[in-house]
């Protein structure tokens, strides 16, 4: 037996029978749904597939763009015709250090239809530049957003807004001492203001490591981990916050209004996690157009018990969490640095499936080979779990990254691909350049 626990005010239990089906996908059908970008992305670490870039890939308008870093270092932008085998390539001017895995790309086009970059970050200056004109991928001259708090950046991440306006969100300062930044892009003023100095404050002692989504009808859904040094062993506890106008006001899950910044102290808790569970930070989030949310991650429950993934999620009803409980190896999570883990950080998608939410969790495992994987459940409630193989392919340390805007907008998936090897620690593999591709999977609904 599994459960699911679903807290409304207090906490009680709903049993399901346990259910696993796994299986290999066809090779027919994986040849036919990978797109080849190029044949010399950087692999001596996974700098180009971690899975907090937003984005490695994007959709405006039936064009698709992607960027990652070639064997020389060199940022390389490419864009196709959505669906199409060819590719155009521009090698920028730019390059960045890609040596440190945290130093990966993010993209996002405008409403105005130009191509907004950062790279190359891990607490330090800002690298930001902006396409020349709508869809071009030549970029101009490196420039500030607000020239405030932009000395110490990392972990750069766009999102759109509805009006086509961009939001920039990344942390100042380092980790377990540090603060989230949010700066929001007008597409009418073609300038950047930063409207949130500081909103999840660390308070020197701890900082938060984000996921964010933005739903349908355009509600910002942030939730974080806290860490309080920069081990990772001292990942704790799940916690929440919305914005409904744009970044400039937050609230609880329960409409509350929360009194910025947010600490430990005044922060919604959506699920409770001790230090020293493997929990592990900046996975992923997804929010459907009802603004119900789902968050996954994975940890261990017990000291004697393996990690596995977890959901935790909210349909308005109060927080309940689904477990994953297929797998069988254990694993330990101690140290700063990029680590070499058997299993990676999942991105979680939900679709519509007659009456049902349906999820996928998208991930890799060494006992499955390394692999491109996902485990599917076509009702939420539900502990009917089953798992395939997207690839027949080993990827190494691979990590999922997607098109969120084309996952929003059309319901395909299309995931940022290349085998590439982490050494623990932030190391560096001798590693041989590996060919960036694009796998693409819809559902059948």
């Amino acid at each position: 037996m599994n459960k699911i626990n679903v807290k409304k005010g207090l906490l009680y239990i709903i049993t399901f029978s346990f259910c696993i089906v796994i299986h290999a996908a066809s090779s027919r059908a994986q040849e036919n749904n990978i797109s080849t970008i190029a044949l010399d992305g950087w692999a001596n670490n996974s700098v180009n597939t971690v899975i907090f870039r937003k984005n490695s890939l994007v959709t405006f308008k039936g064009n698709q763009y992607s960027a990652y870093y070639d064997k020389a270092q060199f940022l390389v932008l490419a864009k196709r015709k959505s669906g199409s085998q060819k590719w155009i390539i521009e090698k920028t001017q730019y390059k960045g250090d890609a040596t440190d895995a945290h130093k990966s790309i993010s993209i996002m086009i405008d409403g105005a239809g130009f191509l907004h970059v950062a790279w190359g970050q891990h607490n330090n200056a800002l690298n930001y530049a902006k396409g020349l004109s709508p869809g071009a991928l030549r970029l101009g001259e490196k420039q500030s957003m607000t020239s405030k708090n932009e000395n110490k950046v990392s972990y750069p991440e766009f999102y759109k807004l509805r009006n086509g306006d961009l939001l920039f969100f990344y942390r100042d300062g380092g980790s377990g001492n540090g603060n989230l930044m949010i700066n929001r892009y007008s597409v009418k003023n073609k300038t950047w203001n930063c409207i949130q100095d500081g909103l999840i404050d660390g308070e020197g002692k701890r900082n938060a490591y984000w996921q964010v989504a933005i739903d349908k009808i355009g509600t910002l859904h942030l939730s974080w981990v806290w860490r309080e040094s920069p081990d990772v062993a001292s990942n704790h506890d799940v916690c929440y916050a919305r914005s409904k106008d744009g970044g400039m006001h937050w609230e609880k899950s329960t409409g509350n209004k929360y009194t910025l910044p947010i600490t430990a102290t005044n922060a919604e808790y959506a699920l409770k996690i001790p230090e020293k569970s493997e929990l592990i930070n900046q996975t992923s989030m997804f929010a459907d157009k009802t603004g119900s949310v789902f968050i996954t991650s994975y940890w261990r429950e017990t000291d004697e018990s393996v990690p596995q993934y977890h959901i935790v999620f909210n349909d308005g009803s109060g927080w309940a969490i689904n477990d994953l409980s297929f797998r069988k190896t254990v694993f330990s999570l101690s140290g700063s640095g990029t680590k070499k883990i058997p299993i990676s950080r999942p991105q979680i998608i939900t679709w519509k499936k007659a009456k049902f939410q349906a999820v996928g969790i998208i991930f890799r495992d060494e006992e499955r080979g390394n692999k491109v994987s996902i485990a599917i459940n076509e009702n939420i409630y539900s502990q009917k779990w089953a798992i395939k193989d997207l690839t027949n392919d080993f990827v190494g340390d691979w990590e999922p990254s997607y098109d969120t805007e084309l996952w929003k907008n059309k319901g395909i998936l299309n995931l940022f691909l290349q085998k590439v090897v982490q050494v623990d620690g932030e190391g560096r593999s001798k590693s041989e350049p590996t060919a960036v591709n694009v796998l693409q999977w819809k559902p059948e609904k």
